[in-house]
């Protein structure tokens, strides 16, 4: 209601009067849609980050994308002033609509076209699923040995904040970064009955020490 939107989860709910549509649907219902929907007057945006605007192209010449490098989890408050947008548009003068829309919603906008935002939906790929599931094989492990996960919180914590500090490589600190042969090779063997976490380990050492 911010910017005098209403949502809808219904097509028998259209408005076809309104001036933007934003197709907040997964990837596969975009090309459904652009095949039955068609809004000409209108400016039509998606919110993927890995689907080309022209997807759109059918639908209403006037398309473009609006996507967030961001994990939405329902209960947990975000700070919207701070979001990421990243905004395509068909044409200057549609991503300039875009824009000032969002712009009423978010002070961080990006101007990304379709290879950059999918390159970019790549990167917060590896950021957050593939972190998370990382920390989750951690979780298990303590878990399974006895151990209080939130023991290691403040390391998670004080992690994150290398971010300010520039390039992360050279904040990489542990036994794989100093070539601490003795010491990989005991952890090694405290995962030899864990072969999926030992191939893990293995492999994010080797990343490490060949950068």
């Amino acid at each position: 209601m911010r910017v005098g939107a209403r949502p809808i989860d219904s097509w028998l709910r259209l408005d076809e009067d309104a001036d933007i549509y934003i197709l907040a649907v997964n990837d596969d219902a975009l090309f459904d849609l652009a095949l039955d929907l068609r809004l000409p007057a209108a400016t039509v945006i998606h919110t993927s980050g890995t689907t080309p605007s022209t997807v759109l192209h059918d639908i209403s010449r006037k398309n473009g994308v609006v996507w967030s490098p961001q994990t939405f989890v329902r209960d947990i408050a975000m700070d919207y002033r701070h979001l990421p947008l990243c905004i395509e548009g068909s044409s200057p003068e549609v991503e300039a609509t875009i824009a000032e829309l969002f712009g009423t919603v978010s002070d961080n906008i990006h101007f990304l076209d379709y290879e950059q935002r999918r390159r970019a939906h790549l990167a917060a790929v590896i950021v957050s699923n593939f972190v998370c599931a990382v920390n989750a094989t951690a979780q298990e492990y303590m878990q399974t040995n006895g151990l209080d996960f939130e023991m290691l919180r403040p390391l998670a914590e004080q992690t994150l904040r290398k971010w300010d500090y520039g390039n992360l490589w050279q904040q990489m600190t542990g036994p794989a970064i100093r070539h601490d042969d003795s010491t990989i090779a005991a952890q090694r063997r405290l995962l030899a009955s864990q072969p999926e976490l030992l191939k893990l380990y293995d492999l994010l050492t080797d990343i490490i020490q060949k950068h």
